[in-house]
C-alpha cells in the first residue's frame, strides 16, 4: 500500500497553500511586528492581543466566524459579491485568507522578538547617517534579524501544513480545491482506510520532525556563533 493520486493531490495543495500563506504573512506580518516591537502607543496591547488570538482560540471558532464573514450574508461576502467575485467560502482563496489569520502569530511573534532584540543603537547610527526608512530596513534591520525571519517562515509554513479545523470549516472537502492533507487523513480514517491514513500521517510526522529539527539546529548554530 502506498500513497494514492488523491493523496498526492492533497499534498500538493497543502504545500501550495502553506507556501502562499507564508509569503503573504512575511509581507503583511513584518510591518505589524516592527510596529509592535517599536511602538509605545496604547494600542500596542490590544493589537498584540488580536494578533495572538489564534494561539488560544479553538480553530473551529476562528473557522466559524470566518465562514460567517465570507458567506453570502457576511460583510466580506457582501463586498466580494459586489465586486462580482462571488463568495470566498469553499474556495482556495478562502483557505488562504483563513490560513493567514490562523498562522499570523507564528510569524509575527518571532519577528517581533527579533526586532525588539536589535535595540536602538544601530537605528540611531543609521539615522545619523541620514538613511531613509527603506535603507535602514534593508541595510540594518533585515541583516540583523535574518534568523528571526527564518524562524518565522519555518513556523508559519509548518503551522499552515498542519491546519485542520479552520480549513474544514471554511473550505469543506472539495478534491483538488480545498482538500488538504489533514482533511485527506480524516477522510481515510472515516472510511476505515487505516493503511492509507498511516502512510499519509507518517509522512506528516516525518515532515514535522524534520521541520523542528531544522529549526532547533539553526538556533543551536546561531547560539554557537554568538
Amino acid at each position: 500500500m502506498s500513497l494514492s493520486s488523491a493523496d498526492f493531490a492533497a499534498i500538493w495543495l497543502t504545500l501550495k497553500l502553506a507556501s502562499l500563506t507564508t509569503a503573504i504573512l512575511l509581507v503583511v506580518g513584518t510591518p505589524i511586528a516592527l510596529w509592535l516591537a517599536r511602538s509605545r502607543s496604547w494600542l500596542r496591547g490590544p493589537i498584540g492581543a488580536i494578533v495572538a488570538l489564534p494561539l488560544v482560540l479553538p480553530p473551529t471558532v476562528i473557522g466559524f466566524y470566518l465562514l460567517l464573514a465570507m458567506g453570502p450574508n457576511g460583510f466580506l461576502g457582501h463586498f466580494t459579491q459586489w465586486l462580482g467575485l462571488g463568495t470566498l467560502t469553499f474556495s482556495f482563496t478562502g483557505l488562504v485568507i483563513g490560513s493567514v489569520i490562523y498562522s499570523m502569530p507564528f510569524v509575527v511573534q518571532p519577528l517581533q522578538n527579533a526586532f525588539a532584540a536589535i535595540g536602538t543603537r544601530s537605528l540611531e547610527v543609521a539615522a545619523t547617517l541620514r538613511a531613509n526608512p527603506w535603507d535602514t530596513f534593508f541595510s540594518v534591520i533585515l541583516p540583523l534579524t535574518r534568523p528571526g525571519f527564518v524562524t518565522a517562515a519555518i513556523l508559519g509554513f509548518a503551522h499552515t501544513v498542519g491546519e485542520f479545523g479552520v480549513v474544514l470549516m471554511i473550505g469543506g472537502n472539495i478534491p483538488d480545491k480545498t482538500r488538504v492533507v489533514s482533511v485527506q487523513i480524516y477522510d481515510h480514517v472515516e472510511a476505515m482506510e487505516y493503511a492509507q491514513a498511516h502512510w499519509l500521517a507518517g509522512a506528516m510526522l516525518v515532515f514535522s520532525f524534520l521541520v523542528l529539527l531544522a529549526l532547533y539546529s539553526s538556533r543551536k548554530t546561531r547560539a554557537g556563533w554568538s
